[in-house]
């Protein structure tokens, strides 16, 4: 048995990838994308046909929306579609990184999106929105909720942003491990991260943990690796969200596989409720999670640039 059905066995793999072919490779149960996933799918040969309706379906929009921006949102919600057309369980599509301080835009996004995928046939229960973790997106997220749109809450590094996340009711949370990883190696290049002494897997474990201990039903989705020994200091997780790469490595190494998340493990936390001021000031203090939260929020706001700049030439 390889790692990776061992894995699979514990943990519901998730394919972090727009790429089709990789997907029908590691039949994943779910997948993710973002705006980096996307602008790398849309230079995929076969995926052209889509940037050509996308482009199509935004000429003869009526809607308040840039021709842009709805080629965009057709365009992720046409390689949504494409993917649950393979796997059995859930997409994940994100909102544009440039609303991630705008709850209200958030929210209209989220919902286009999701009528977007209905009007092709996709049930909304199917489709997880993702949503950067700042405050203003955690409150999006409870809203959205509310009715019914089930969400994904990304780009999260700091605890107390989690516990916010879990009170905001939130289906899903994707804690960041590896690039945690790369912020102390960048402080502390000389250092043992490997195995349990890596702060992405602690960071993750220790909101399992809590989550597990006080109730919490949102799904904890660890996701960014870097390599195969974070994903196995984290087998039993919820779900976790793998690149084509490391499933690959996982689906060829035939060595042993230990669970190391358990349910039943106890959270070594108190309780506690964490409100706006408690959250901006957690996130204050915690210059790792601050930064790297930032980094993403621009990350993913340049990608999609780069992406309507390709969709641009088509219109």
């Amino acid at each position: 048995m390889s790692k990776l059905e061992a894995l699979r066995g514990m943990t519901v793999v998730v394919a972090d990838t727009g790429d089709i072919e990789a997907i029908k490779t590691h039949k994943p149960e779910d997948a993710t994308t973002n705006p980096s996933l996307i602008l790398k799918a849309a230079a995929i040969p076969a995926y052209r046909p889509l940037l050509e309706k996308a482009a199509q379906w935004a000429s003869a929009a009526d809607n308040n929306d840039s021709m842009i921006a709805n080629a965009c949102d057709y365009l992720a919600v046409a390689i949504g579609k494409e993917i649950l057309g393979i796997i059995p369980g859930l997409i994940s599509t994100e909102v544009d990184a440039r609303l991630s301080f705008d709850t209200e835009a958030t929210i209209a996004k989220a919902k286009k999106l999701i009528s977007m995928y209905e009007a092709e046939g996709v049930p909304r229960e199917r489709v997880l929105i993702k949503i950067a973790s700042t405050w203003e997106g955690i409150q999006a997220a409870r809203k959205l909720e509310a009715e019914g749109i089930t969400c994904n809450l990304t780009l999260l590094f700091n605890f107390h942003q989690a516990i916010a996340c879990a009170e905001a009711g939130a289906t899903l949370i994707s804690p960041f491990v590896g690039r945690i990883l790369d912020w102390h190696k960048s402080k502390l290049p000389d250092a043992d991260f490997s195995g349990d002494n890596d702060p992405g897997v602690q960071s993750v474990a220790r909101i399992y943990r809590y989550y597990k201990t006080y109730g919490h039903k949102t799904v904890v989705m660890g996701a960014s690796f870097r390599n195969t020994g974070e994903i196995e200091a984290l087998a039993g997780c919820d779900k976790l969200t793998i690149s084509p790469d490391l499933l690959a490595e996982l689906a060829a190494d035939a060595t042993p596989l230990v669970r190391r998340l358990e349910p039943e493990l106890s959270s070594a936390d108190d309780e506690i409720k964490v409100d706006e001021a408690i959250f901006r000031w957690a996130m204050n203090e915690d210059a790792m999670a601050t930064e790297k939260l930032a980094d993403g929020i621009r990350r993913f706001a340049a990608d999609q640039q780069l992406l309507e700049q390709q969709l641009t030439e088509l219109l």
